[in-house]
């Protein structure tokens, strides 16, 4: 199952932060030190976290200003709700619970206390007693005889419902006892059914799913509490050492005394990737060589040293793929560098060979590539245990890592997430793409008193708190602007997210291919679109902008810079390959019909109706005169998240028409 939306509340610093989404795979929260972005992962650890984890305390973690409230007994911790969730199902969650409750979702919430509790979202409504009355008393009616021609003088089946019955009320939910009682009454009643009687069957059957329905939506919560994932917070990341003596760490373990500056954690990850025990090693390196005229043992004595072998070298493998896929190496060396676990004797040893064949110890290269490499065994120890079926919580990743070599942390955070649905906290701008804002909630304190607010759109009262944001995307402005020979200059990010997704389903379909070397570049508005085109076009780039045909878009393409700048083919209007109604037609109408049953899903606006009665007025319009608070940003991110789980056989074929037009149009006007 998959963590959709989440709610800290009573927590440290937090007094609520009101409701936010959770991404299907990685979600990014932003925000200043003191924000409470660790706060709220440590409380959605709670959850379901691992069983080595502290529970909540009321004395550590209840608001302290309030604290007294607990002392003084106004409060009761039983009934502080401190986090939570809901939860989207997968297949495998659906195949595991009876079909009725296959549309639900699973909500689950953890108290002060550490009870918890859990319910059904979306389940269908338990029947009431009012709701087959009706259908219990012609039921009756048809066996009560039959019972009595086969058992003379015995009690008749409307008399023991009757019993059962008797304190039931119109709105009496059939659930718990009850539906258990209704149920072995029904069962008890099947023989005296008259089978050849359709219409009896059915009332009989439509009785059974209604007692059943309590047994299935019971069946279904005992099931997904046994499937929730198991929430994991990295906020310490544990080092591994370079230098591993077995024998004192086989002792220690024993024991259970383990080093307090937490090495010996990452050494046991270390030693658990390798598929070993300190123990085994240990004894490994003390045994000598059985005597030449024993071949058994002698065999036995190589098989042993072949398998520590094989296995060290495995591990090495694969943490030396893993850490090349980030820690790339510099122009002019011929290759990345090699990580290698050797066992020699009582020690382990973890070496780096470097381009010229040269062993050195870990602890001698730099703190990011230690991190690097402790994160990765740490990580792959544990994935075979508690992090499978487990959300991942990351406080600040990557700290020690150079900002290019956060960068490309980045799409090692991806690949991750696409098993293990991740959370993480940042403050480097390196560690969020420009095409990852709509991954991105902004955690904000602008008032102790009101406490942390996580926002699931990019909005803040604290400017601090948009920072990684902002630079996120200089950087990558400034990146795009000088290194692609063919730009797109769109109005702004919500276009540039339409253009972008849409070109991906309709490539991927294979109706039209938005040529790959074209730089989307999102401009601020429509009156900033020639700086960004005048500043392209200055370094010989082929430049074209992609305008509304709004008012805003009329005004910008009818300034003289512009068009002296561009020429009037590489001036694109939306309006050159829409095919409807509208007059002045946005990026959205190109998209109608799709948008419309977006908004109604996702953003809870329905337009349906009027956008069918006038389907001359732009889609834009319509959806801002409900009132409702509308957002062209809620639209295009809630847009984004449909193309992922679609194809472009979801689109209609006009929209599909429309955006192929459009694409044919910017790969002419930049080929």
């Amino acid at each position: 199952m998959r963590l959709s939306r989440a709610r800290v509340t009573n927590y440290r610093g937090i007094i609520d932060t009101g409701w936010f989404d959770v991404e299907k795979n990685k979600t990014i929260m932003v925000g200043p030190n003191e924000a409470g972005k660790t706060a709220v992962l440590q409380a959605l650890q709670q959850i379901n976290p691992p069983p080595d984890v502290p529970k909540f305390d009321a004395l550590r973690d209840y608001p302290r200003s309030k604290y007294n409230d607990i002392t003084t007994g106004r409060v009761d911790p039983k009934t502080v709700t401190v986090v939570e969730v809901e939860f989207e199902l997968d297949d495998a969650d659906r195949a595991a619970i009876p079909p009725t409750m296959h549309s639900v979702r699973y909500a689950f919430s953890r108290r002060l206390d550490n009870s918890a509790r859990h319910n059904l979202l979306d389940a269908p409504p338990l029947p009431t007693f009012g709701s087959i009355t009706k259908d219990l008393t012609r039921l009756c009616a048809h066996i009560d005889p039959r019972a009595e021609a086969k058992t003379p003088g015995g009690p008749s089946p409307s008399a023991e419902l009757a019993s059962i019955t008797n304190e039931w009320t119109a709105t009496t939910a059939i659930e718990g006892e009850r539906a258990t009682a209704l149920k072995s009454w029904l069962d008890k009643s099947l023989p005296l059914v008259d089978e050849a009687n359709d219409t009896e069957e059915k009332r009989f059957d439509s009785l059974v799913a209604a007692a059943a329905a309590y047994v299935d939506r019971a069946t279904a919560l005992k099931v997904l509490d046994g499937r929730k994932p198991v929430f994991v917070l990295f906020n310490n990341y544990f080092r591994v050492r370079p230098l591993i003596q077995l024998d004192h760490l086989a002792q220690r373990l024993s024991n259970s005394v383990l080093d307090d500056d937490q090495y010996d954690y990452g050494n046991v990850c270390l030693l658990k990737l390798l598929g070993f025990t300190a123990q085994e090693l240990s004894d490994l390196g003390r045994t000598s060589p059985p005597a030449a005229n024993n071949p058994t043992a002698l065999q036995t004595y190589r098989d042993q040293l072949d398998k520590r072998t094989y296995q060290l070298n495995a591990a090495s493998v694969q943490l030396t793929n893993e850490i090349r896929s980030v820690w790339r190496p510099r122009e002019g060396r011929a290759e990345a560098d090699k990580l290698r676990i050797q066992a020699d004797g009582q020690y382990l040893k973890v070496v780096v060979e470097d381009e010229l064949g040269v062993d050195i110890e870990l602890h001698q290269r730099s703190e990011g590539f230690q991190w690097l490499v402790s994160f990765f065994v740490v990580f792959f120890a544990e994935a075979a245990g508690k992090h499978k079926n487990a959300i991942l919580l990351l406080d600040e990743p990557g700290l020690s890592l150079h900002g290019l070599k956060q960068r490309e942390f980045r799409s090692t955070l991806s690949r991750l997430s696409e098993s293990n649905q991740t959370i993480y906290t940042t403050h480097s701008p390196f560690l969020v793409g420009p095409d990852e804002l709509n991954l991105v909630r902004v955690v904000e304190m602008l008032d102790r008193i009101v406490g942390t607010k996580v926002h699931t759109t990019v909005t803040s009262g604290d400017p601090a708190a948009l920072l990684p944001l902002q630079e996120a995307l200089g950087y990558d402005l400034a990146q795009s602007l000088f290194t692609q020979e063919r730009n797109l200059v769109l109005e702004g990010l919500t276009d540039y997210w339409y253009v972008d997704a849409t070109a991906a389903l309709l490539r991927a379909a294979d109706v039209v291919n938005l040529n790959e070397k074209v730089a989307l570049v999102p401009a601020a508005s429509a009156g900033k679109v020639v700086y960004y085109a005048t500043i392209l076009y200055a370094q010989n780039f082929k430049v074209a902008a992609l305008l509304d045909s709004d008012v805003a878009g009329d005004q910008a393409a009818q300034q003289e810079t512009l068009v002296h700048t561009l020429g009037n083919k590489c001036i694109l209007r939306t309006k050159d390959a829409y095919s409807g109604p509208v007059a002045k037609p946005e990026i959205e109408d190109l998209l109608r019909e799709t948008l419309v049953n977006i908004a109604k899903e996702s953003l809870a606006i329905d337009v349906t109706v009027d956008a069918a009665a006038q389907p001359a007025r732009p889609i834009i319009d319509l959806l801002e005169s409900t009132g409702s608070g509308f957002s062209k940003y809620k639209l295009a991110k809630a847009y984004i998240r449909w193309a992922r789980d679609h194809s472009a056989s979801d689109l209609t074929a006009t929209e599909r028409d429309q955006f192929k037009v459009l694409i044919e149009k910017i790969n002419k006007a930049l080929k």
